[in-house]
C-alpha cells in the first residue's frame, strides 16, 4: 500500500467534498431572500449536504464523499408585507428557511477544512519529495 498515495487520495477527496459544500452554501446564500411566485406558493428550501466515508480498495485510503444533499426541514419564516405578490390573506410571506448567519459560518468551516486538506495534500507532496532526495 501507498501511503503517501492514500494521504492525497484522502486530502483530495475531502477537498472535493468540500468545494460541493461551497456550492450548496453558496445556493442556499443566493436564495435567502427568494419568496414563491404566488400567494402559498412555498419559497426556495435550505440545501443541507451529509457525508459519508469508504474506502478506496486500490488505495486502501477513507474517503470523504458527499453522501446526501437534502431540504432542510426546518419551518418557513413568515414576513409581514401585505403588498407583496406572493402574501397570503393575512398579508404574510413566507420566507425561506435560510439564515445567512448560519450559512456564513459553514461557509468558514467548508474553507477552512478545505484549507486543511489543501495542507494535508501538500505535506504530503513534501514527504514524497524528500524521500526521492534519500533515495537519489
Amino acid at each position: 500500500m501507498d501511503v503517501l498515495g492514500a494521504i492525497g487520495r484522502t486530502a483530495s477527496s475531502g477537498m472535493q467534498a468540500q468545494s460541493e459544500r461551497l456550492q450548496i452554501i453558496a445556493e442556499n446564500m443566493a436564495n435567502a431572500e427568494s419568496t414563491g411566485s404566488t400567494s402559498g406558493a412555498d419559497p426556495y428550501r435550505r440545501r443541507l449536504v451529509t457525508f459519508g466515508a469508504l474506502v478506496d480498495e486500490s488505495t486502501g485510503a477513507t474517503l470523504v464523499e458527499v453522501h446526501d444533499v437534502t431540504d432542510d426541514p426546518a419551518p418557513f419564516r413568515l414576513r409581514l408585507d401585505p403588498s407583496h405578490p406572493a402574501a397570503d390573506e393575512k398579508g404574510y410571506v413566507k420566507m425561506p428557511n435560510v439564515d445567512p448567519l448560519i450559512e456564513l459560518a459553514n461557509m468558514r468551516e467548508a474553507a477552512r477544512s478545505y484549507e486543511a486538506n489543501l495542507n494535508m495534500l501538500e505535506t504530503g507532496r513534501q514527504m514524497r519529495s524528500q524521500i526521492i532526495d534519500m533515495l537519489g
